[in-house]
């Protein structure tokens, strides 16, 4: 009996023991954001560029926001504190304005003594030049959307949908009465919320896809036949890239299969190319459709979500997510901070547009302007040594307490504009005498105009 209730004891601990060590193993969870994960070959260079751009697009929605206010270019940091939420921040936006100086100038206000920001001349500059680039090339925005309206099956496209990508394709903030209002002879506005494109045949010279110029140059400086480059796409596979078995022969033959290309029109409907055949033909075409479409792009790039709004009228009525995954070769797909992404790779080369044109050159000025971060320049520190001498003349004065000196807020803006020679007669009529120190200045300030002038040179 004894030995019974031992042997009972010791079962009963073992069920115990096997209980409190019981595991329930979760099933693998198999979501898009996984599969992306698995199957994608990451490129540090793309993602680095991705994350850089999603700093420059951060800095911009600050501007927008700082424009938006009444009282002028200058916002109390306090205020642009309440915008952390706005803008996305994992950060303080103080620390954020200081980690790029020549970006954002931070100062104190020198009457009501709080701490005030606006941007640097040099990043104003860029901004300008920015939407001056963009007037110029209004005849290349008017090509880019007639390109779009033939490749929509009804000739059609929504303005909400051109609104979302209006910053990758190029276009100015009111296309829509500058663009749209403006070449009434190209296109009309149908129900005030779509666009349609007036004559197709007098555009069909523009139907000629980006790839058919590889493909034509491929064909002639390559000696390759016709039956290999008639219907290519050129791959550039990323390092790292796990090529398995039979890859290279689907591929191949991928590469040979025809298909309708982006411009052409088969009867009425091209959607009927699914019934033609196969759906890798299909795919094929959608495919084709993507790459014009970033082709198209000034910076050769889109987020994923956006190409949404276009599968219907592009007739891309597949998922485009798991379409891009399967061709690394032609697309990559970054998933660097909130948003997907996808970079068109035959435009790149080591994180840079093979052939840049005047906006994506301007925008890369100011990229490099952000990258500097706190990294000290010849303007910088003399800008800096400008923006003291100003706070010593405002101690000098403000030491009494009394605030009707106001006659020294304009020059205080104009030196921390680089604009002293605009109005330093005017000031200097009103009081002669307290302007006596200033003259020390204005070769400082014609030296900054100068290399802000010569940056702006560099860039057109």
């Amino acid at each position: 009996m004894i030995v019974l209730k031992t042997l009972r004891g010791d079962y009963t601990l073992y069920q115990k023991t096997l209980f409190c060590q019981q595991r329930r193993w979760k099933k693998p969870v198999n979501s898009a954001q996984t599969r992306l994960e698995i199957r994608r070959t990451r490129d540090s260079k793309l993602d680095k560029l991705a994350d850089n751009l999603r700093t420059l697009e951060t800095i911009l929605r600050v501007h927008k926001l700082m424009s938006t206010r009444k009282r002028g270019p200058l916002v109390s940091v306090q205020l642009m504190s309440r915008w952390r939420n706005i803008l996305g921040l994992n950060i303080n936006v103080g620390k954020f304005l200081h980690k790029y100086p020549h970006v954002f100038n931070v100062f104190t206000h020198p009457l009501n003594r709080n701490i005030c920001c606006r941007l640097t001349p040099k990043f104003k500059s860029l901004l300008n030049l920015e939407e001056s680039v963009t007037r110029e090339c209004e005849l290349d925005c008017v090509c880019r959307i007639k390109k779009l309206l033939m490749m929509s099956k009804s000739g059609t496209l929504h303005v909400y949908a051109l609104r979302l990508i209006r910053r990758e394709l190029g276009l100015p903030d009111d296309f829509r009465d500058s663009i749209l209002g403006k070449y009434g002879s190209d296109f009309r506005l149908v129900d005030l919320e779509v666009v349609e494109l007036v004559s197709r045949e007098e555009n069909e010279s523009l139907g000629d896809a980006t790839i058919e110029t590889w493909r034509e140059k491929e064909y002639r400086e390559k000696w390759l036949s016709e039956f290999e480059t008639k219907f290519a796409f050129p791959v550039n596979f990323p390092t790292g890239l796990r090529i398995e078995r039979g890859f290279r022969e689907k591929l191949k033959n991928w590469q040979r299969l025809p298909y309708i290309k982006p411009y052409e029109r088969k009867k009425e409907n091209v959607v009927r190319v699914r019934t033609c055949g196969r759906i890798e033909r299909f795919e094929k075409r959608v495919v084709a459709i993507i790459h014009e479409l970033l082709s198209l792009m000034v910076e050769k790039m889109v987020e994923v979500e956006r190409l949404a709004h276009f599968r219907k009228d592009l007739g891309m009525e597949v998922n485009v997510r798991e379409l891009l995954l399967k061709h690394p070769g032609i697309f990559y797909i970054s998933t660097k901070g909130s948003t997907q992404t996808v970079f068109l790779r035959d435009a790149y080369s080591k994180g840079c547009l093979i052939e840049p044109n005047p906006v994506y050159s301007v925008r890369r000025e100011m990229l490099n302007l952000v990258l500097l971060g706190r990294r000290s320049t010849r303007q910088l520190q003399q800008h800096d040594g400008i923006k003291e001498q100003s706070g010593s003349l405002v101690g000098n004065e403000d030491n009494r307490g009394t605030r009707d000196e106001d006659w020294f807020t304009p020059i205080l803006e104009s030196f921390e504009d680089g604009n002293l020679n605009d109005n330093f007669e005017e000031v200097c009529e009103s009081s002669e005498e307290e302007f006596d120190d200033c003259g020390l200045n204005l070769n400082r300030s014609t030296e900054s105009e100068t290399c802000i002038q010569g940056l702006i040179k560099s860039t057109m």
